[in-house]
């Protein structure tokens, strides 16, 4: 079954796209056969930048966001190759946790332009019912690492011990997941008696970096690092951004630009004064340490990275040292992910699991109460036809890119 993920995160840049054709037997495999972003056209990334935190929107704006977003996913959905099913994340607007329980959560992008163009079905709104059940609705991705990260013991390369394996992804936040074993975090065991897995936003990735960046120059982010590169690490500054009581509460936890926005950074960082180099090297250092001190405090032997964080080397470096010489990092395309597309591909997945029937949630990594299948359906233009339920979730997922595949 080929599924066309789509998503864009929080860094508001743009549609991710990745069609994946999914076949299971035995031993689900997925073959990437293309992946690419569409950017957003300047003047719809400035309309949803204006409507997120702190800044304040009504209901006309999101209802005109709803179909300019819509149209944008259904356009980048176009321009890929045939799919019999669509899977789309959407554009987060607000993500609702108070107390640090999700009490709801938005995204936009009205499906219906998705099936009208293409004609075939959609599933959307994946993170509702994950809320609806008690979780966090996030990381949804979990449900894909664990069975990718299972396979990693078989992978030919690297050859090398794993250890505790978990997989990080480096988009406008972090996230984290962990696959079973000891941890000062586990709180339950699963059925064979080992720790549960876990999974959790650890605070920003490059949200605060591309916030600082955008305020002063107008540009989206610190291109390979450079600006980082120049400047130097500001430990007061770095102190106060640590002691922000988010990175202390205990998962399952997410967050987002709901609390991490430009006017967080003024408030925090504005009375220090400092040049841009200088404050985008202590934000870089910010993500490093935040990020590695999971990595540690799980003792995580490696750690499989996706997202536009890996084209930072400045945070790369960084992390790596602070996470210490034990842990091997490897980039998902190891596992045959490629790295920039990782989100969309687990949404892919995230799309056959519900046309399957199968629960896209994994409770202990998202707080949920119970597994759930996830999303709502829009059907195409011809007849709704699914595929026959399949009994379970796959435990082990092995991917692999196609021979040919067009190049981003």
């Amino acid at each position: 079954m080929r599924v066309l993920g789509l998503i864009s995160g929080t860094s508001h840049d743009g549609i991710d796209t990745a069609l994946v054709d999914w076949v299971a037997e035995g031993v689900v495999e997925g073959v990437v056969e293309h992946t690419g972003t569409t950017p957003y056209a300047p003047e719809s990334r400035a309309a949803i930048l204006a409507a997120l935190p702190p800044n304040t929107t009504d209901m006309g704006a999101v209802c005109r966001l709803d179909t300019l977003v819509g149209r944008a996913f259904a356009e980048a959905a176009a321009g890929c190759p045939p799919a019999d099913l669509v899977c789309s994340h959407g554009q987060t607007l607000y993500h609702w946790v108070e107390d640090g329980r999700a009490r709801g959560t938005l995204q936009l992008g009205e499906a219906a332009w998705i099936a009208e163009r293409l004609g075939v079905p959609v599933v959307s709104n994946l993170r509702a019912r994950d809320v609806a059940a008690g979780g966090q609705g996030a990381p949804l991705v979990s449900a894909f690492d664990l069975p990718l990260l299972a396979g990693l013991a078989q992978s030919p390369e690297p050859p090398g011990p794993v250890g505790r394996p978990g997989a990080l992804n480096l988009g406008g936040i972090a996230n984290l997941t962990v696959a079973p074993g000891a941890s000062r975090y586990d709180h339950a065991e699963n059925h064979a008696g080992c720790a549960a897995p876990l999974a959790y936003d650890t605070g920003p990735a490059s949200a605060l970096m591309d916030a600082a960046v955008f305020a002063a120059t107008g540009r989206p982010y610190d291109e390979d690092g450079r600006l980082a590169a120049a400047g130097r690490v500001h430990d007061g500054l770095l102190a106060e951004l640590l002691a922000e009581p988010y990175y202390h509460r205990p998962p399952p936890r997410t967050t987002g630009k709901e609390l991490f926005h430009g006017g967080y950074l003024d408030r925090v960082a504005g009375p220090y004064g400092l040049g841009l180099p200088d404050l985008v090297a202590t934000l870089a250092a910010l993500t490093a340490e935040t990020v590695a001190a999971e990595i540690r405090r799980h003792r995580l032997g490696t750690v499989v990275v996706s997202g536009g964080g890996l084209r930072n080397p400045v945070l790369m470096r960084e992390l790596r040292e602070r996470s210490g010489s034990g842990v091997r990092m490897l980039t998902s395309d190891h596992l045959g992910v490629p790295p920039d597309a990782k989100e969309a591909v687990a949404f892919s997945y995230l799309g056959w699991l519900t046309a399957h029937g199968l629960p896209g949630t994994v409770p202990a990594c998202t707080g949920a109460s119970g597994p759930r299948v996830l999303g709502s359906l829009t059907p195409g233009r011809g007849p709704l036809r699914l595929p026959a339920p399949l009994a379970a979730p796959p435990r082990v997922i092995r991917m692999r890119v196609a021979e040919g595949r067009p190049a981003r």
